[in-house]
């Protein structure tokens, strides 16, 4: 079964602070395993669904969106670079890279998505979520989630 992890942080555990906007907004190390037979590429996409209040959550804040790993990708290094031939797509600060937590008001929820996919993407240029996820519509082998929370000054 495809596999998820930090060394940075347990499932549902906190982030450190310098994978935020407190910090320095570095990625934080992701490991993948378990790539099912057939993979042709992977993708990510990291969100936090408790936007803007936790108590009363209007929406989902995209923080990075990522195609097209090569499905030999065993992980990503904080900070680091995207491997060759992979591609970033637009978070809602609209930057193609990531951008870490910052919630304005309580404990939110990140869930770090990873999917084993049936083909390699068209390039898509700099898609949103949303129009990832339309591409990967009906290419999806697997998913492999892992959650961490953080809140500000915590």
């Amino acid at each position: 079964m495809l596999t998820i992890t930090s060394t940075a942080f347990a499932p549902n555990g906190h982030i450190p602070k310098e994978h935020t906007c407190e910090g320095d907004d570095r990625s934080p190390p992701l490991a993948f395993s378990s790539v099912p037979p057939g993979t042709q590429s992977l993708a990510l996409i990291v969100d936090d669904p408790d936007a803007p209040d936790p108590r009363a959550p209007k929406r989902t804040w995209v923080h990075w969106v990522v195609y097209n790993l090569p499905p030999t990708t065993t992980g990503l290094s904080a900070g680091s670079g995207l491997p060759a031939g992979a591609r970033a797509g637009k978070n809602d600060w609209g930057r193609d890279a990531y951008g870490g937590p910052c919630p304005p008001i309580g404990r939110h929820r990140y869930f770090h998505k990873l999917y084993a996919l049936d083909m390699i993407l068209p390039d898509l240029g700099t898609p949103t979520k949303a129009e990832l996820e339309r591409a990967m519509e009906g290419h999806v082998l697997e998913h492999a989630e892992l959650v961490g929370t953080y809140e500000k000054g915590a």
